[in-house]
């Protein structure tokens, strides 16, 4: 026992001593562990053989065009490949030649730095070289060559120049018999067409050939979709996104008509749109609320589906929509939904609006149904359009139900 455990007061115990103070403060540590790796990193770059600095590495395998792996000893004589012939030296260099639009991309090896030049053939095809023409076949997803012009997209309508326009000589017209000549007229435009595999499939399988299918420009194998349609009699529509009111929330797709855009930029996707597939007697809108109310939007847009021969049908989605004032001006084909049937996709709502729109036929003489490809409404529909004739009404392509344009 110590001294001074002796002279301590009772019930009281020693104090503990204190920690010993470090020889550094926390700060200067951590500046001392940041420098050290500064160090290793400098040392790093004066000492490790990296010339790209870590960067990452594509490595393409290649095979060599030079002469040794033409079969030459590699000795750089190429006299003893060609023997002597000057005429067989300058048909192999001239086979060597890369073909029009070849590129040259330069491989960089990340270990010794050396760079190589290895040549892509082109197709002859890209920039500089002749644009490919069409095919002298309907081999363009059903398109008539002669109503076809080459754009950046690829293959657009465009009026023969005879004369001859897509929007007769792609529809279906219905021969109609003295009776049903004097019914009231009814078309009914599927949408969406590609979309719903399923309602796709139904809408193939139970529809007649007069009802109108809208294909989307985004559905796979668009094309194929619109050959097999007129093949079995239905006239064809390609849906055209638009711009709605609540953009961009509610988004119809890429290449959106907007009204943000120059009318340049407007008429170039729907350009594209248009390059989607062929054999279509005209442009149905796609949502597109705002954009049909916008008339310094839309015009433009009309104009160049007037100049492709084509026809415009707004599908109703908007009663400000200035659509019909500017197909008139610009003496555009022209249609209108009266009726989206499916707004409410339940059987006895569809079937009202059918009932609907027979009474706007019989008022007007015609009258334009616009649904979507679900299985719900297209079950709904082909029970309607069974019955049809015997109700006093005939049905009858897009075509056929359009404002014409007045002669030139």
């Amino acid at each position: 026992m110590e001294a001074d455990d002796l002279n301590a007061p009772l019930g009281q115990t020693k104090k503990q001593s204190r920690l010993p103070k470090l020889p550094v403060a926390a700060p200067q540590v951590l500046a001392g562990v940041l420098g050290a790796a500064g160090l290793v990193v400098v040392l790093w770059a004066a000492f490790v053989n990296d010339p790209l600095g870590g960067e990452p590495l594509a490595v393409v395998a290649t095979k060599s065009a030079g002469p040794a792996a033409d079969g030459a000893a590699g000795d750089g004589k190429e006299h003893s490949r060609y023997d002597g012939d000057p005429g067989k030296k300058a048909a192999a260099e001239k086979a060597a030649e890369p073909p029009p639009g070849s590129k040259t991309v330069t491989i960089i090896d990340g270990s010794s730095g050396k760079s190589t030049d290895v040549v892509i053939p082109g197709t002859g095809s890209e920039a500089g070289s002749p644009a490919p023409k069409l095919p002298a076949t309907k081999s363009t997803g059903g398109g008539e060559p002669k109503l076809l012009e080459t754009s950046r997209h690829g293959a657009i309508p465009k009026v023969g120049v005879d004369g001859a326009k897509a929007f007769t000589v792609y529809a279906k017209p219905r021969n109609l018999s003295a009776a049903l000549k004097d019914m009231p007229r009814i078309a009914i435009i599927i949408g969406g067409m590609g979309i719903s595999a399923s309602g796709t499939a139904e809408a193939f399988a139970k529809l007649p050939g007069p009802v109108t299918f809208a294909l989307a420009p985004y559905a796979t194998d668009v094309s194929k979709l619109a050959e097999r349609a007129r093949s079995e009699d239905h006239e064809v529509l390609l849906q055209a996104p638009m711009e709605p009111f609540d953009y961009p929330d509610n988004d119809p797709g890429p290449q959106t008509l907007l009204t943000s855009v120059t009318a340049e930029q407007n008429v170039d996707r729907l350009q594209w749109l248009m390059s989607r597939m062929q054999g279509y007697v005209g442009i149905v809108s796609y949502m597109g609320a705002r954009f049909t109310a916008a008339e310094q939007a839309l015009s433009p847009v009309l104009n160049e589906t007037a100049k492709r021969g084509l026809i415009f049908v707004d599908s109703g989605a908007s009663n400000r929509s200035v659509a019909s004032q500017i197909a008139g001006s610009q003496n555009l084909p022209f249609a209108k939904a009266d009726i989206v049937l499916d707004t409410v996709p339940t059987a006895a709502d569809i079937d009202r609006a059918l009932s609907r729109l027979e009474m706007l036929a019989r008022d007007g003489g015609t009258a334009v149904g616009f649904a979507t490809a679900q299985p719900n409404t297209i079950a709904r529909i082909a029970e309607w359009a069974a019955k049809i004739e015997k109700r006093g009404f005939v049905l009858v392509p897009i075509s056929m139900a359009v404002n014409k344009a007045k002669s030139s």
